[in-house]
């Protein structure tokens, strides 16, 4: 038998906030850690395996033999097994040997692996994450860029291994992608990134929803130290990075946290709670104390290891619903009778808790589909303690009424002004996100009607209603320039067509959007709030139109929009406004440098009237554009 060396990175006060589920920076204890005990280098391991008979760490530096490294159970009963083992270092792979109570042999990767395999292999990989950031400024001042109550943000929703391919279809790796990457979001405006699961994942097509090493970036790119390399490019250009996190689910693989120490240790033993019908998947068993732990201390190591701006969560329904994708018998009810589950509502509150103690410059985000209330209020206020929940209803109410034709519309009116009754219900981000170009649903381009010249207006109409409406943004890439295929993970983004004006125009758009959303602060210093919004006029569904104002605090300039969802050109079009002065218009969705017909292509100064209109005190004309967007500034 090889040498283990008794050796423990826990106190007794690691081992107690463990177990009562308030240990949150478990990735300092458990896992493998490079070091010297006793004047020799080598590697202490640590795992939690209660129900284990034996647990040994098998590896490239013996052989892989399950007899040569046996760990020791702690005697505190915490069901920690560890270990120094002399001689191992950096970059050696490693398992745990894992025999079960019912005498089964079971070889797993590390939970806390901070680098694995490239997969299909399966080993985890004995590394460490020094690195010199060089982002200092950027942490420093992050504050002002990450809170959304006072700045804007608009994030570009990424997928790592599928943003640009090379010749023979091969990803861009961390290192590259933060040159490519970085450079063209800081030329379109963006403020953000948001990459879909970084987080390593067995299966490509799963996009990373379906996570194995829950504190290792996905080797597919490089390293940890690249993939920070990137975070810290992104940051040095201004540029925040949001990172999806899954906490709803798990995938199966025998390598992973599924069946981890023979029994139902991170999911549910009964399906009912613990078994996901959609995904195939397993899911956590929120009410354990120490897989809450491990939950917790992953989002917060994220956000300390990797500088992190923020945290999307994944699928919060699913979590906080017991009925969630269930027929009536295949869910169990909570132990007050009813469908909401309580672990998981109070894991999510205790997550936001913790990451705003710890990371008050951060953002949590939530993925939330139904009318849970209060999901982005703070939790002393009865919330969930996010900071932002994604408008869904207005994601679907918006590529609903698109979809229709425009001879239609008026009959729809409706769809597209009902997201301003509870437009300030939550602080909301509007997302066009990959979940709308996927699944046979095709791009935003083609699901918008007409010819391909109306296609494309329409796409520029609807990307001008969204920046102009309450609320941070989220666009998918590819959606950028008008993608024209549903989004593949194996084919990528088609950045071919931006050799054609219609694609480049709508590039030209979102760039100038972006920068229009962040020029005007009536544009976002009161997005979550109604003090930022009012309605002009709501009622012209005869001609699909919709005309509001954005207001920013005092001595801040307002925007008019005025928003006509129909091909027609409408001449001498009369708008109240609250404004005696010259109104300018500094955004034509018509332009032809967006791919328009070029309608009031130039700047042009509206011709006001002393008459009352819309309830306001004054009036000014315009020339709307069809399927256009025209935003006005006062002169004075």
């Amino acid at each position: 038998m090889g040498k283990v060396l008794p050796f423990s990175r826990f106190s007794d006060l690691d081992i107690h906030l463990f177990r009562q589920g308030k240990h949150y920076k478990l990735y300092e204890k458990l896992g493998s850690h490079p070091g010297k005990v006793e004047g020799q280098e080598g590697c202490y391991f640590a795992v939690w395996a209660p129900n284990a008979l034996r647990v040994a760490v098998i590896g490239s530096f013996n052989k892989w033999n399950v007899n040569a490294h046996q760990l020791t159970k702690k005697w505190d009963d915490s069901g920690i097994w560890e270990g120094f083992i002399p001689g191992v270092k950096k970059g050696d792979l490693y398992k745990y040997f894992i025999l079960s109570p019912d005498g089964r042999p079971l070889q797993k990767g590390d939970p806390f692996a901070l680098m694995w395999e490239t997969p299909p292999n399966t080993a985890s990989i004995v590394w460490d994450l020094d690195y010199d950031w060089q982002d200092k400024n950027w942490m420093q001042s992050r504050a002002k860029w990450n809170n959304a109550f006072e700045s804007p943000m608009s994030v570009y929703e990424v997928h790592l291994g599928s943003w640009k391919k090379k010749n023979l279809g091969e990803s861009l790796n961390y290192r590259e992608l933060a040159v490519e990457l970085t450079e063209y979001v800081k030329d379109m405006g963006f403020t953000h990134v948001e990459f879909l699961p970084v987080m390593e994942h067995p299966y490509f097509p799963s996009w990373g929803y379906q996570v194995t090493g829950y504190f290792a970036p996905s080797s597919r790119f490089g390293t940890p130290q690249d993939f920070m390399f990137l975070i810290d490019s992104l940051h040095q250009a201004g540029i925040g990075v949001i990172l999806d996190w899954v906490p709803s689910h798990f995938p199966s693989d025998a390598h992973g946290l599924a069946d981890f120490d023979g029994t139902h240790l991170y999911e549910h033993a009964d399906p009912r709670k613990g078994y996901h019908p959609d995904w195939k998947s397993y899911i956590f068993n929120y009410g354990r104390y120490e897989v809450r732990s491990f939950l917790i201390s992953n989002a917060l190591f994220w956000l300390d290891r990797f500088h992190a701006d923020g945290l999307r969560v994944d699928a919060v329904a699913s979590m906080i619903y017991l009925d969630y994708s269930r027929k009536e018998g295949e869910w169990t009810p909570n132990e007050m009778g009813g469908r909401e589950n309580l672990e998981a509502i109070s894991l999510l509150k205790e997550f936001n808790e913790m990451a705003y103690a710890n990371f008050p410059d951060t953002v949590t985000i939530a993925e939330e589909s139904t009318a849970w209330p209060k999901v982005s209020r703070p939790t002393y206020d009865g919330g969930l303690g996010f900071g932002q929940k994604w408008m869904m209803g207005w994601m679907h109410d918006t590529l609903k009424y698109f979809k229709e034709d425009p001879i239609n519309r008026k009959y729809h009116h409706g769809a597209i002004s009902f997201s301003l009754i509870y437009a300030f219900s939550e602080n909301f981000m509007l997302p066009l996100s990959h979940d709308e170009v996927v699944h046979l649903k095709g791009s935003l381009l083609r699901r918008m009607p007409g010819d391909e010249a109306l296609k494309f207006a329409n796409l520029r109409l609807l990307f001008g209603y969204m920046f102009t409406h309450p609320g941070t943004k989220l666009l998918f890439m590819g959606g950028e320039f008008g993608q024209s295929e549903e989004w593949s993970e194996e084919r990528g983004t088609d950045w071919v067509l931006l050799k054609f004006d219609f694609h480049k125009g709508i590039q030209n758009l979102v760039k100038d959007l972006n920068q229009l959303y962040r020029s005007y602060p009536a544009l976002y210093q009161f997005q979550f709030t109604e003090e930022g919004f009012e309605w002009i006029d709501l009622q012209d569904f005869e001609s699909s139109i919709l005309i509001y104002l954005r207001k920013g605090k005092a001595g801040e300039k307002p925007l008019l929009v005025v928003l006509s969802f129909t091909p027609v050109l409408r001449e001498k079009y009369k708008v109240g406004v609250p404004i005696n002065t010259e109104w300018k218009v500094i955004m034509n969705t018509d332009d032809k440098k967006y791919g328009g017909e070029g309608t009031l292509c130039k700047p042009t100064k509206a011709k006001r009237e002393k008459k009352k209109w819309h309830n306001q005190p004054y009036s000014i004309e315009l020339t709307l554009p069809p399927l256009g967007m025209l935003v006005l500034e006062p002169e004075k």
